[in-house]
Order: structure tokens, then C-alpha cells, then sequence
């Protein structure tokens, strides 16, 4: 039998977390930002999760660095979005080299291609969300420091394919 007392179970990403993980937060003006760095399978599941805090609707730009094509959509359904997303995180986070933008008039949710994840806001509500979903509020996080050209990110055939195949599913327009 196992006993909880007040606080909840340490979920397995806090537990084995490296000390670079977390977010940052800031606002300039009317604009509230945030940075957040943890491990590659860490950022693109929370990419996917917080889409579910954006609108029913939502617009969308992508830009795969290593082919330099890109897409946009304008008032998707969110639903579509997130699903499609979804089915190629394993590839995003083992590769990297894909920029994707999910916004409104309000928010901006961006995965970099270095597998970074920004928050751009008109509010500061998402300080509570990412508190909420375990993570720590820094006053600095480690950021790649390394940075790539579109030549210098590897092969990665079936991510391209994948990054196509989803913006002929969304009915994406070449940007």
C-alpha cells in the first residue's frame, strides 16, 4: 500500500532533468515572452501540449532549414494542427532543423530549429501554465550555442518527407 501526503509524485522529467532546463520570462512593453530550453524530446512534447491552450483556430508557418522550403496557413483548425504535429514529434526531436509557428492576434507558440521553444504573448498567463507543467523559472537558461546553416543540419530524409506531407495534409501555401 502506498501512502501521498500533500505534495504530488515527482514526475520522471523532474526527477532526471539536467540543471540547463527551464524557462526564462520577460516583457517588453505590452509583450510578454519566454524562452525555454530542456532536452529535445522535452521541448517538442511541450510544444505539442501547450498548442492546446491556443484558440479553435489558429495560424501556422513552418520553414524546414535544410531544403529552405516554407508553408503557412492561415485559421486552422487547432485540432488538425496539434494531430499533425503530433505524429512527427519523434522526428522533430531527433533531428531538429525545423522552424514551426503557431499563433493568433495574441499568442505565439515557436519551436526553432535548434529545438528551442518561445512564447510570445499579449498576457502574462503562460509564467503560470509552464509553472504548472513543472518547470522553473530561471534567470538565464543555456541556450544552443551552437548554430547551424541550412548545409550544415544532417540528412534527415524521412523528417523532410514527413515536414511536406504535413503541409499538403494542412493545405498549407508555399511561402
Amino acid at each position: 500500500m502506498f501512502f501521498r501526503g500533500r505534495e504530488p509524485e515527482t514526475s520522471l522529467w523532474k526527477r532526471f532533468r539536467s540543471a540547463a532546463d527551464g524557462f526564462t520570462f520577460a516583457s517588453e512593453g505590452e509583450i510578454f515572452s519566454a524562452h525555454l530550453v530542456a532536452n529535445a524530446e522535452r521541448v517538442v512534447d511541450l510544444f505539442v501540449t501547450l498548442l492546446d491552450q491556443l484558440p479553435p483556430a489558429v495560424d501556422l508557418a513552418i520553414t524546414d532549414e535544410r531544403t529552405k522550403h516554407a508553408w503557412t496557413g492561415a485559421s486552422l483548425a487547432l485540432p488538425d494542427v496539434r494531430d499533425g504535429l503530433a505524429r512527427i514529434k519523434p522526428l522533430l526531436a531527433a533531428h531538429g532543423g525545423v522552424e514551426i509557428a503557431v499563433f493568433t492576434s495574441e499568442d505565439q507558440v515557436t519551436l526553432n530549429p535548434l529545438l528551442e521553444l518561445f512564447i510570445y504573448a499579449r498576457t502574462d498567463r503562460w509564467l503560470y501554465l509552464l509553472k504548472g507543467k513543472g518547470l522553473e523559472e530561471q534567470r538565464m537558461v543555456r541556450t544552443r550555442s551552437w548554430r547551424l546553416s541550412h548545409h550544415e543540419y544532417p540528412e534527415a530524409p524521412e523528417l523532410v518527407e514527413a515536414v511536406a506531407a504535413l503541409a499538403g495534409t494542412l493545405h498549407l501555401t508555399a511561402a
